[in-house]
């Protein structure tokens, strides 16, 4: 797994090790500390004692010359959550819709701000922010969301405040609103910096935030601007992270979106055990992605097989999906009931 600094991946890693003895295997979990030398150095690892299959949360597609490796000792790879880039070498993937991730997120912000009804003589106000830039899933997240906000913008009935990229193609200004490794304290920086600057003499109604770490970051700095201390922006989210999942109870970040990764990391050890036992593939609960959606296992060196769950989108009224999901712990779950 990448690193622990986003507290998903801390899950994540812990389920894949509990679905992988529970079929039998022995298994062994590590994380990458936000350093793509030293996960390179635990794959090495983990090759040299002799593992029959990886699966891996990149950090970029620099894992793409240990990825080499394991695919001269026909290890099986399955990339997990995030595609490893720039790469021939694995034939797997296995990760959530991420295109309608971002949907959600903009069909959050659209319900909320109640675009529909929106008018050109009142427009609605809205700053953008996006994931990594060294992780193809914010190119989807971010693609997702304006697929749902680009007709309004385009209506002049929600005004974009700050950088404009359409989709994550206007690589110049994606990098301007793009969050390198997804560091709360750089997106708290960027917005602390808007609010002084591009939104200073204007009123957020919403922020596109892609990720729930970064999500509370954006609204603690807005906490600190006058403006926002009685009424803050419609602010979105993902990863149902439990600090998020009370601030939405507190009426705070507006929605998140729910990914299961216990089915997720279910899926991938189903997947795996499929493949080492040389068995059609077939896991309940996903689609191989195909038409559009093959984009999305698109590596710019080959098409992987990709298995997709779906996501849920989370806010104040249907807060009882993750909980009921059984996604937190006892003691998290009663506050959030």
């Amino acid at each position: 797994m990448p690193e622990t600094h986003v507290l998903r991946w801390v899950k994540d890693g812990n389920a894949l090790k509990a679905e992988a003895e529970k079929r039998g295997y022995r298994a062994e979990a590590q994380w990458g500390n936000a350093e793509q030398a030293q996960q390179n150095q635990q794959i090495q690892s983990f090759l040299t004692q002799g593992a029959k299959a990886l699966i891996i949360g990149c950090l970029n597609d620099g894992v793409g010359s240990v990825v080499a490796e394991a695919a001269r000792d026909k290890v099986v790879v399955i990339a997990y959550d995030r595609l490893i880039m720039n790469s021939a070498d694995f034939d797997y993937f296995i990760t959530f819709n991420n295109f309608k991730v971002g949907q959600l997120q903009g069909q959050g912000i659209e319900a909320a701000l109640n675009l529909a009804s929106a008018t050109t003589a009142a427009p609605k106000n809205i700053t953008l922010f996006a994931g990594s830039p060294t992780d193809d899933n914010a190119n989807f997240f971010y693609d997702g969301a304006m697929s749902i906000l680009n007709p309004y913008i385009d209506k002049g009935v929600l005004r974009v405040v700050g950088p404009y990229p359409k989709t994550h193609a206007d690589g110049a200004n994606f990098q301007r609103i793009a969050t390198e490794g997804w560091q709360a304290p750089i997106a708290k920086a960027r917005m602390e910096n808007l609010l002084n600057n591009d939104a200073r003499n204007v009123t957020l109604d919403a922020v596109l935030a892609p990720n729930d770490t970064l999500a509370r970051a954006i609204i603690e700095a807005c906490k600190a601007d006058a403006k926002y201390r009685t009424k803050l922006p419609v602010v979105t989210g993902q990863d149902a992270e439990f600090e998020s999942a009370m601030s939405i109870k507190n009426g705070e970040q507006y929605m998140t979106v729910f990914k299961d990764t216990a089915k997720l990391a279910e899926a991938a050890i189903l997947l795996a055990d499929q493949v080492l036992k040389g068995q059609t593939v077939s896991i309940p609960g996903t689609v191989l992605a195909s038409g559009d959606l093959a984009e999305i296992g698109n590596t710019g060196r080959k098409y992987v097989n990709t298995y997709l769950l779906d996501p849920i989108g989370v806010t104040r009224s249907n807060l009882n999906v993750p909980v009921d999901a059984g996604f937190y712990e006892d003691a998290e779950a009663a506050r959030l009931r």
